[in-house]
């Protein structure tokens, strides 16, 4: 069978920065990408339908006409899957009046699921206020018929040992794991190091790293290849992200190949309690929320400084490079360079040189291809 992830209309632009380099499918919450969970549940070949600019690192690859086309938006269950697999041709799946899924590149006939509401994310912030959620029924669908590699002795487990699962080649010692309120899930190759304290629900991807002392509260998930230290709550790290040392990160959404410096900390709470106001790329403002509690929202790229302070709810775009003493404004454009006494705008070349630095040192190689898409981003960017 032939899948399609698509973008649905508008949220591209409502989920930026995070989709300015990829495809809303290509998000990760819980302990997978979107269209991970997609592809454990419905095995197909799949493809991507998302911004021209993308396309080449994200194709589009020939397909039947009657291909299942899936919003990238939405999260699925065994239930939701089972009726999307069910569609006839011209058939299309709504729950609650949102498009789900269709058979064909049009449809003519609708077919309700009326067996539960599931997670749909058109905002940066419905990442963590849906992450426990996620890492709950991810955990589920990955660890069902397996069997966990069995603990260290010096690892402390407080509530259901059956909650924590531990894949080949991760390395635990000296921690204290609690699974009351939640699962644990330690990806492959990944690294626990002795003193940290983690309650779950905690998603750690392959080959992540969490360092020593590390405090990491409910509805964390840490993605393949980063290093986390300090403190951490309810805050989703895409990959090859670090916020290796103290400092505070809560309530946050942060993409690819970021970097904190030591000390940086990011507030997710003003002190008059009021709630708060997000930067919106679609509408050029800020827009007011039902949120008291929200963090940093960073795009790929963007490294900040030694000792950084965010202000709550601070959106930074792709490629910024933050320093210096205060706080820099609540949304910064991509490809920024500076901090609180103001930015001018990153040098293309000096930014590639960075990334390919960072890149490197993983072993990954910055493409032409990536170079093309980050090039479209700044011209978006210069457009604000």
């Amino acid at each position: 069978m032939d899948i399609i992830i698509y973008d649905p209309a508008g949220t591209h632009d409502s989920l930026l920065p995070l989709t300015y380099t990829r495809p809303v499918g290509d998000l990760r919450i819980g302990i997978t990408t979107i269209a991970e969970k997609w592809q454990h549940l419905l095995p197909g070949r799949y493809c991507w339908h998302t911004e021209d600019y993308l396309s080449e690192l994200f194709p589009c690859t020939p397909y039947t006409a009657d291909a299942l086309w899936i919003a990238g938006n939405v999260l699925p269950s065994p239930a939701l899957a089972r009726a999307v697999a069910a569609l006839a041709p011209g058939e299309q799946l709504n729950v609650g009046g949102i498009e789900i899924a269709r058979r064909g590149c049009a449809a003519s006939a609708t077919v309700t699921f009326d067996d539960e509401i599931p997670v749909v994310v058109n905002r940066p912030y419905d990442f963590f206020l849906n992450n426990a959620r996620a890492i709950e029924a991810d955990f589920g669908m990955l660890t069902a018929g397996r069997t966990s590699h069995p603990l260290s002795s010096t690892v402390q487990v407080i509530g259901p040992r059956e909650r924590v699962f531990v894949d080949e080649g991760a390395s635990l010692e000296c921690c204290v794991l609690n699974t009351t309120a939640g699962p644990v899930y330690i990806g492959r190759d990944a690294t626990v190091m002795e003193g940290s304290l983690v309650r779950g629900p905690f998603a750690l991807g392959e080959h992540a790293t969490v360092n020593m002392g590390t405090k990491i509260y409910p509805g964390t998930t840490v993605g393949p290849w980063c290093k986390v230290g300090g403190e951490l709550n309810n805050a989703v790290l895409h990959s090859y992200t670090n916020k290796a040392h103290d400092g505070f990160l809560g309530n946050a959404v942060v993409g690819a190949w970021c970097n904190l410096g030591a000390g940086c900390v990011a507030s997710n709470l003003k002190n008059s309690y009021e709630l708060i106001r997000v930067w919106n790329y679609a509408a050029h403002r800020f827009e007011r929320t039902q949120l008291q509690f929200c963090g940093l929202i960073m795009g790929d790229h963007s490294k900040a400084g030694i000792n950084t302070s965010f202000n709550t709810a601070t959106v930074v775009g792709v490629g910024c490079n933050i320093y210096g003493p205060g706080m820099p404004r609540p949304f910064v454009p991509s490809f920024s360079f500076g901090g609180a006494a103001g930015f001018t705008q990153l040098p293309m070349q000096q930014f590639f040189d960075t990334a390919a630095h960072a890149m490197s040192r993983r072993n990954v190689q910055l493409t032409g291809a990536d170079r093309r898409v980050l090039e479209a981003i700044r011209d978006a960017a210069e457009g604000l």
